[in-house]
């Protein structure tokens, strides 16, 4: 039997940090939305006995170290199986983006390897087997814009958003999470952003972009405050880093615009561009 799943990257449209828990983890308040662009992941089951994990062009941790093999071997034990699974990842999404790109892809098999083996585990056991392999996995489980609290793993459904469009602009280099994190010098919070019942424009929208992690990365990389500049200049109503970026994205009242400026970014030798709309 062969499957095949979308694993959806994701942006957050706002990022607070409440502060640092004693298990280490930083305490999160996020409005999460996933978007169009996704990898590819195709999910086979096979007589003989053994579990591998594939992803081009991407260099994987050994064994079931890798985060979509372990979500694999967490169903075939929940399942009780003996029989071999066989994972290929075809990669869209850039890796240490902040885009959830590695997350999104355990998610896809936690969720669709589940699926292909007559559910052993129920949605609740999911999120909360989803949070011990990731923060961000249990948002890509829940599978809808999402108020997010905790590190990540209280999830709330978010109220309807306006119908918008995304640029995403990657400067082509990679950013370490926990080298942001670490470099984070956390003061006293200050306001978290209230989510209104409704949005009544794209721009009441752009008004709620936040990151308090965006002060970190451009610290060590200026070019995403170069990014920033550009898609504002480029006609986007706001403009934000994704997690802990460096990927950054523009927010667009109508897929014209977002074309536009995607048109025009695209110049950039060094930067993948992608002009992306939410997912429902």
């Amino acid at each position: 039997m062969e499957r095949v799943f979308s694993a959806p990257a994701k942006i957050n449209l706002c990022l607070h940090v409440l502060g640092k828990r004693p298990d280490g983890y930083h305490e999160l308040c996020m409005l999460m939305q996933r978007v169009s662009l996704a990898d590819r992941v195709t999910i086979r089951l096979n007589d003989a006995p053994g579990l591998v994990v594939e992803c081009p062009g991407l260099d994987l941790a050994e064994n079931e170290q890798n985060i979509a093999a372990r979500a694999a071997r967490l169903v075939m034990d929940a399942a009780g199986r003996t029989d071999g699974v066989a994972v290929h990842i075809d990669k869209r999404i850039p890796v240490a983006a902040g885009l959830g790109g590695g997350s999104s892809d355990a998610a896809a098999v936690l969720v669709g390897l589940n699926e292909m083996l007559g559910a052993p585990l129920s949605r609740a056991d999911l999120l909360r087997e989803g949070a011990r392999l990731g923060a961000d996995v249990p948002f890509f489980v829940f599978g809808e814009t999402a108020w997010a609290t905790g590190i990540g793993d209280r999830l709330v459904k978010a109220p309807p958003l306006p119908r918008v469009w995304y640029v995403l602009v990657n400067p082509g280099f990679a950013v370490s999470t926990a080298w942001v994190y670490g470099n984070l010098r956390l003061t006293s919070p200050g306001g978290v952003a209230k989510l209104p019942e409704f949005f009544a424009s794209p721009r009441d929208l752009a008004g709620l972009l936040h990151n308090d992690l965006e002060s970190v990365t451009i610290g060590g990389h200026p070019q995403v405050a170069e990014i920033k500049s550009a898609l504002m200049g480029a006609g986007a109503l706001g403009a934000l880093m994704s997690g802990s970026g460096p990927t950054v994205f523009g927010l667009f009242a109508d897929e014209a615009g977002a074309q536009r400026a995607g048109a025009a970014l695209a110049s950039r030798a060094d930067w993948r561009v992608f002009q992306v709309h939410p997912l429902a």
